[in-house]
């Protein structure tokens, strides 16, 4: 049986009546079912034998543990269950992430060779002894400054959020700096990533929303209203959170300056630009940069991440220390120059790891290559939003950059969610696209495919959204409300979950 006839086997396949949903196992085929390791447990079973030892406790006081209490189990006991948890994570190495603002995209194993490298090395040797570490750093920089247009870089901050932190105390620094401490005011546009509000706020500035127009824009007219003397400076992220590229950023750079402000620049979509814009150019003053999503490092699961800052001329005097620099013998430390810099923001020089994976991204792509990254991913971005339209609602009539928005108008009349539609797709074999952001478009899905998917893994991915919305769209609402249906669990009761975790297993 072909594919096809595979696909068009299941789906008319009459799941309510002949689909079995629970085994003797309780496995689902090869999803096979793992208790907690500790339910396993069987006392006295242990994989290794341990000599007896005599420990002398009188220096512990009454504070010598009497158990560690863990569970017995032989050696393929433990490689199996820690095998099988693996199984249930989703990854990108599976298959297509359509997650929208994330780029989750792949991680070239080149990369992990090179980052491998330097895995030996220690923050606190000599320096004459990790002259090549500095080196990578440096290069890396002069890369980055390259791309954005930028004379300065601060390479320390350990991702977006904390590049963000960088930044606005940058602008907070300068503006203090020309005694100009009553600039209180930090606008944001009503669609940024919700750690701008944040950011602003943390660093003890009023926040003030700038509302989009029906184009999915920032309203320049509104924004031009909000300017004045106590304004300190705007974060917007271009390409935006709505997947649209502000097309109005040099008049809104030019008035933003006009007014005494400073331009800052979420740089998390730096990823559809690179190669073809340089943000120095457009009046931006300062952005972040997240390496591990623009330059196919790891992304997900907390980290590590890099977000290095780039900075204009008016604020590269208070960028944080320590960074490297090139000198005659080869590269030192610099922990103080001007007087105003911010001082350290973060531990030692930043995220090796990620330095070398994002310098290794660039080299082996190359100029052309990079170019070539940020025309596939709006190339791909723009085949999904054309393919759906007449199956989806796109929630502006526009060309996209990198990443397609939805929202739920398909669904109406349904009695299908936003929630139930991404659930069906887990049944597919797909990690659903990010839900309900942003919070601008009602019932939001935005899908980001990155430029790394084949035309062939995108058409699957669009058909099946197209059976999914075709089922809908015939009244077929209980293959959304049971879904999924073939995981190991079933859906959960995610806001009980996110309220009342049980984050500790008790003996029965």
């Amino acid at each position: 049986m072909s594919h096809s006839q595979a696909l068009s086997f299941l789906r008319n396949y009459d799941n309510s009546s002949n689909y079995q949903t629970e085994t003797f196992t309780s496995n689902k085929g090869l999803h096979l079912e793992e208790a907690l390791i500790f339910e396993q447990d069987t006392p006295g079973l242990t994989g290794v034998d341990w000599p007896d030892v005599n420990i002398d406790n009188t220096y512990l006081g009454n504070m010598r543990r009497q158990s560690i209490n863990l569970p017995g189990l032989s050696e393929p006991q433990v490689i199996r269950h820690y095998t099988r948890l693996s199984q249930k994570n989703y990854s990108i190495d599976a298959g297509l992430y359509p997650l929208g603002s994330c780029t989750m995209k792949h991680n070239p194993r080149l990369n992990e060779k090179v980052a491998r490298m330097f895995s030996d090395i220690h923050p606190l040797q000599p320096t004459a002894t990790i002259q090549g570490a500095f080196a990578v750093i440096d290069e890396l920089a002069y890369w980055l400054k390259t791309l954005t247009g930028m004379p300065a870089i601060a390479m320390t901050p350990a991702a977006g959020a904390h590049g963000e932190l960088c930044g606005i105390m940058t602008i907070k620094a300068a503006h203090e700096a020309k005694g100009e401490g009553h600039r209180t005011i930090v606008l944001v546009p009503e669609s940024a990533h919700g750690t701008n509000p944040a950011t602003a706020a943390l660093c003890g500035y009023s926040v003030q929303s700038v509302p989009a127009n029906d184009r999915g824009r920032v309203d320049v007219l509104a924004l031009k209203a909000a300017l004045n003397s106590n304004v300190a400076a705007i974060m917007l992220t271009n390409p935006n959170t709505c997947g649209l590229f502000e097309n109005d950023i040099i008049d809104i750079a030019k008035s933003v300056h006009e007014a005494g402000a400073f331009f800052y620049c979420d740089g998390a979509n730096f990823n559809a630009i690179v190669g073809k814009v340089r943000p120095g150019d457009l009046g931006i003053d300062c952005m972040h940069i997240n390496l591990h999503k623009t330059f196919s490092t790891p992304h997900g699961g907390g980290g590590p991440g890099a977000g290095p800052v780039v900075l204009s001329e008016a604020l590269a005097p208070f960028m944080p220390l320590p960074y490297v620099v090139a000198i005659k013998s080869g590269y030192e430390i610099k922990e103080s120059t001007t007087g105003l810099n911010l001082g350290r923001l973060k531990g030692f020089h930043g995220q090796m790891g990620m330095f070398t994976r994002a310098l290794s991204y660039m080299m082996s792509h190359g100029k052309d290559g990079l170019k070539q990254v940020a025309e596939d991913a709006v190339l791909n971005a723009n085949y999904i939003q054309a393919f759906l339209k007449n199956n989806m609602t796109s929630a502006f009539e526009s060309p996209c950059m990198h990443e397609a928005l939805f929202d739920d108008g398909f669904l109406k009349g349904t009695g299908v969610t936003t929630l139930d539609f991404a659930k069906a797709l887990i049944d597919e074999g797909y990690h659903p696209m990010t839900m309900y952001f942003p919070l601008v478009v009602s019932g939001a899905l935005l899908i980001e495919p990155t430029e790394c998917e084949s035309k062939e893994t995108l058409d699957q991915f669009i058909g099946t959204l197209k059976y999914l919305a075709g089922q809908a769209k015939q009244g077929n609402a209980d293959l959304f409300h049971d879904a999924p249906r073939h995981t190991p669990r079933r859906r959960l009761d995610e806001t009980k979950a996110a309220r009342q975790p049980v984050l500790r297993w008790k003996r029965g």
